[in-house]
């Protein structure tokens, strides 16, 4: 079984990409994880890209390709997948699927993990972090004791750049401009399911089983 998770960020992909990997034994497939294991092993691709990322430019469409069809040539992918962060582009989906034609697969589930841009928003500007200790807070559902202050170690509690208002709205905006096209591609080629990524946790995964089947 071949999936691609698509959604914004905040809508929970993360965490539903953990269970549905555990639960239908396909590898969890990160670009962005993709990327740090080839710049740190300085593979050549990893190499290329960590001159562009020296330089604050984004890695072009052809090198972002090439590293994720390596990643799909080895064994464990040899019964399915599961890609999250990629494709980005329309140009890229069309991209993965020639690769994929080519070794007589293709792809079977686009799933999209639907959340509001208010609902996002909330989520991701409310979140703090402990300054010191690290541990994790949200103002509205996961607040501290006390205001401010960590619940462990009593150190200030903090947000973080990526969490600023700004930050998330523009993140939102790529998404939209960039990843949003990509719905309708899929949607074209009939495998787009969605789910509302705004219910419990284990709710969307029972959702997500019931589309990809127990």
């Amino acid at each position: 079984m071949n999936i691609i998770l698509l959604g914004p960020p905040g809508a929970g992909k993360g965490t539903q990409a953990k269970q549905i990997s555990d639960k239908y034994n396909i590898p969890h497939i990160s670009t962005g994880d993709i990327f740090r294991k080839n710049i740190s092993e300085k593979t050549e691709l990893g190499v290329k890209a960590q001159g562009y990322i020296d330089k604050g430019l984004l890695v072009p469409d052809e090198l972002t390709i090439d590293i994720v069809k390596d990643r799909l040539s080895n064994v464990d992918c040899k019964n399915g997948f599961l890609l999250d962060g990629f494709p980005r582009t329309v140009k890229q989906a069309e991209a993965l699927d020639l690769f994929l034609e080519d070794k007589e697969h293709k792809i079977d589930y686009a799933l999209l993990i639907k959340v509001p841009e208010s609902s996002i928003l909330e989520r991701m500007t409310g979140r703090r972090v402990c300054s010191k200790c690290g541990a994790s807070y949200h103002i509205k559902f996961n607040p501290s004791k006390v205001a401010g202050k960590c619940d462990i170690c009593g150190s200030d509690i903090i947000q973080r750049k990526d969490d600023s208002e700004e930050t998330v709205q523009e993140r939102l905006d790529v998404y939209s401009r960039q990843t949003e096209p990509l719905i309708d591609y899929y949607t074209s080629a009939k495998i787009l399911c969605a789910v509302d990524g705004t219910q419990d946790i284990d709710v969307v995964f029972e959702n997500v089983c019931d589309i990809l089947g127990r």
